[in-house]
C-alpha cells in the first residue's frame, strides 16, 4: 500500500506464488501447444485461436501473454532454439573425447531436424514476418559457436589440423541444414532406418570437412550413440 499526501491511497497489488505458478503454467501450455501445432503443420498454423484451443485455453487469455501473434512465434522460436542447444551441448558434454563430443554435437542436431523436419523447417526456413529473422540469425550463431567450441577442443587435443573454426563451424551448420531442409535436401523416407543413414551421411561429411580423416571418421558416426528424439518424419 502507498499512500501519497493529499491522494488518495493506492493498493499495489503482488502476485501470490499460487498466481506466479498459474501464470507460469499457462504460458508454457501456450508454448507447448504453439509447438505441437508448428510440428504438425508449420509456421503459418501458429495463430492465436488454434493455439488458444489446443492449450485449452479462452482465445482472450492468450493476448494478455502475447499481445501479438509475432510475439508467439517468437517465443516458439526461442523455445525451440534453447531445446534443441540444451540437447546438442548436452550429448557433446557427455561424450568420451573432443572428436566425439564434435560428432555427437553433429548428430545430435542433425537426427533430431530430420526427425522433427516440418518443425525444424518452420523454425528456421520458413517464410515469416521480418522481426522474426534476428531470432533465426541468433539460433544459427548459438549453433555454430557450439560446433566451433568442439573443433577448437579437438584441434587443441592434435584430434584436429589447424584451421580458422570461425570458417569451419558456420559451414558446418550450412551444411546440414542445406542438407536436412533446403530446396536440394532429398525427399526423407518415411523408414526410421533410412532416416537414419541420411543422418549419418550428413554427419560424415561433416566431420571429413572439419578434417577426420575418412576411417576414424567412419568409426565415430557408427559409435556414436543415437540421440533420443520421437521421429516425427513427415
Amino acid at each position: 500500500m502507498i499512500q501519497c499526501a493529499g491522494l488518495r491511497t493506492i493498493m499495489v497489488y503482488r502476485q501470490t506464488d499460487k498466481v506466479k505458478r498459474r501464470l507460469a503454467e499457462r504460458h508454457a501450455a501456450l508454448i507447448e501447444a504453439s509447438y505441437a501445432i508448428a510440428a504438425k503443420s508449420g509456421m503459418a498454423a501458429v495463430q492465436i485461436a488454434p493455439v488458444a484451443a489446443q492449450a485449452g485455453i479462452a482465445a482472450g487469455t492468450v493476448y494478455r501473454y502475447f499481445p501479438a501473434k509475432t510475439d508467439l512465434v517468437a517465443a516458439l522460436v526461442r523455445s525451440v532454439s534453447r531445446r534443441e542447444l540444451e540437447a546438442v551441448r548436452h550429448a557433446a558434454d557427455n561424450a568420451p573425447g573432443p572428436l566425439s563430443a564434435l560428432a555427437a554435437a553433429i548428430i545430435t542436431f542433425a537426427a533430431r531436424a530430420a526427425a522433427n523436419r516440418r518443425l525444424a523447417w518452420a523454425v528456421l526456413a520458413e517464410p515469416v514476418d521480418p522481426e522474426i529473422d534476428f531470432l533465426r540469425v541468433a539460433y544459427r550463431k548459438a549453433l555454430a559457436a557450439e560446433f566451433e567450441q568442439r573443433i577448437s577442443a579437438a584441434i587443441e587435443s592434435g584430434s584436429l589440423p589447424e584451421q580458422d573454426v570461425g570458417i569451419t563451424a558456420p559451414a558446418l551448420v550450412g551444411a546440414l541444414l542445406e542438407g536436412l531442409l533446403g530446396p536440394l535436401a532429398p525427399k526423407i523416407s518415411p523408414d526410421v532406418d533410412a532416416l537414419r543413414d541420411e543422418v549419418r551421411a550428413l554427419a560424415l561429411i561433416a566431420l571429413r570437412a572439419a578434417g577426420v580423416a575418412d576411417a576414424r571418421a567412419r568409426g565415430l558416426v557408427v559409435q556414436t550413440a543415437w540421440p533420443a528424439v520421437t521421429e516425427q518424419v513427415a
